[in-house]
């Protein structure tokens, strides 16, 4: 991926290729996403694009690995209370449903198997290191805290953009909201607390 820009101009066209972009492989994948499309949406070129970030590949890239660390740094673990965790991420995918989806792209286009990503473009460090450190407290029930983190993250995904029983969205009442994460909090507290 080529540099960010340095002029205000050139930002500001890079930060609205990549609003414009996002949506659209959120809307329409990675093989259907088009270019010619989110340049007319960006009021840009090709050659613009194609400078900042070297190809349509290269642009994706760039806004999904930002979508995972948006996710880690704005719903960051807490070990200690994994069912508030839970309860946080439901809210990060009613706020930005476009980041779920990327991530699916990314799952169903790219890697219909193991890992999301590459070892070393992994996230989830500091997320494996703080259920390792609760397990041996006896806060968190004992188990591989890969496994741990990634059933409570499916959790908190029952009603996002990709299930495949509901997708909720920001705009149903808010008793129903407060419903789904009464229900969440308490599932994912007894399944994760220790004892």
């Amino acid at each position: 991926m080529a540099d960010q820009p340095l002029t205000a101009r050139g930002a500001a066209t890079y930060q609205r290729i990549l609003e414009v972009a996002t949506q659209e492989f959120a809307e329409h994948g990675i093989a259907g996403a088009r270019v010619e499309r989110i340049v007319a949406a960006a009021r840009t070129n090709k050659a613009q694009l194609y400078a900042y970030f070297g190809s349509k590949d290269g642009l994706f890239d760039a806004i999904f690995f930002g979508s995972l660390e948006r996710i880690v740094n704005v719903v960051p673990i807490d070990a200690a209370d994994l069912a508030d965790w839970a309860v946080r991420l439901y809210d990060e995918y009613l706020r930005r449903p476009d980041l779920i989806r990327l991530a699916t792209w990314a799952r169903l286009e790219r890697r219909p198997a193991g890992h999301l990503v590459d070892d070393p473009d992994r996230l989830d460090d500091n997320k494996l290191r703080a259920i390792t450190e609760a397990q041996a407290a006896g806060r968190v029930r004992q188990g591989d805290p890969f496994d741990v983190m990634a059933l409570v993250i499916a959790m908190s995904m029952a009603w996002s953009p990709v299930s495949n029983v509901y997708a909720a969205t920001a705009q149903e009442p808010s008793e129903l909201h407060e419903r789904r994460r009464a229900l969440l909090r308490e599932s994912v507290h007894r399944a994760m607390t220790a004892g």
